[in-house]
């Protein structure tokens, strides 16, 4: 029987295993695999499993074991997803997919089996060519530009540490990928259109968002569902100056994330209806 886990450090209370035994109604296992060490983790994977989920902090020691690489995933220049294969093994990133159908649902209040025009369907839905604030330039950061800027959107990095965000832009120049410091997230966020958070923590200028003048449209998506930086209480005072704020969890991105990896683990669609209601649970 095939069997598949998630590596990374700490991971107890991921939602993964429940996600995936609600796909497939316990068909497959899933384990947990936690070690501070890559090493010991991947030596695992090698030894007793068909394909692993990869999350901070070695989606990129995991891209570096890859032995075929999927295209996105070789742009991004991380993976979040091993799979064994008679080739060898091969790395994906289903995180790409997860921002991005996230997006394209929230827009187009469904994901369209013929996407062909999604990219104008976005850019209309904004009234022009929508700019993304991309906070923080880890894995999740860098599949976040990706996926946003492959929508057509003009997309801004912004990290801790710009020298980050640099090396970024520079590896991907086709994407023109914008670059601002951490200072100006107030400035940023108010210019753009999409904001998709990926740091672990709140940062301070977050509880002054709602002053200053009104806006049209905005979209937040935020990578950490488990405390989350963007409160209730946030979202409702940007609601009072924004005309439409929509906030898509990190649950969202976690259920297409999960949905579009675990696809490509066993080639079997998951039971997407009982993975959303096993989340609606939590």
């Amino acid at each position: 029987m095939k069997k598949f886990g998630l590596i990374g450090y700490p991971i107890q209370g991921s939602l993964s295993p429940a996600l995936f035994r609600a796909g497939y109604h316990g068909k497959y296992p899933y384990d947990l695999i936690e070690d501070p060490d890559f090493n010991v983790c991947y030596q695992k994977f090698i030894d007793s499993y068909d394909g692993i989920n990869v999350t901070a902090p070695f989606k990129e020691d995991a891209f570096r074991k890859a032995e075929i690489i999927d295209p996105v995933c070789q742009r991004i220049g991380a993976t979040n997803l091993l799979v064994k294969t008679t080739e060898g093994i091969c790395a994906y990133n289903s995180d790409y997919t997860g921002i991005s159908n996230s997006l394209i649902e929230t827009v187009s209040g469904g994901i369209p089996e013929d996407r062909s025009d999604i990219n104008a369907g976005i850019s209309e839905f904004f009234g022009h060519r929508p700019g993304a604030l991309i906070v923080g330039c880890g894995g999740a950061g860098k599949a976040a530009a990706v996926a946003a800027a492959d929508l057509g959107m003009q997309v801004t990095l912004m990290n801790r540490t710009v020298g980050k965000a640099e090396k970024i832009a520079s590896d991907l120049p086709q994407y023109g990928f914008g670059i601002r410091p951490l200072a100006d997230f107030m400035e940023m966020f108010r210019k753009c259109d999409v904001i998709i958070y990926t740091l672990p923590g709140a940062i301070e200028a977050i509880g002054s968002l709602a002053s200053g003048k009104a806006g049209n449209i905005k979209i937040i998506l935020e990578a950490n569902y488990k405390t989350p930086a963007f409160s209730q209480g946030t979202i409702a005072q940007l609601r009072s100056v924004y005309r439409d704020v929509r906030y898509i969890s990190g649950l969202r991105w976690l259920l297409h994330q999960a949905a579009g990896g675990y696809r490509l683990f066993t080639g079997e669609a998951p039971d997407f209806h009982v993975m959303e209601q096993t989340l609606a649970s939590h």
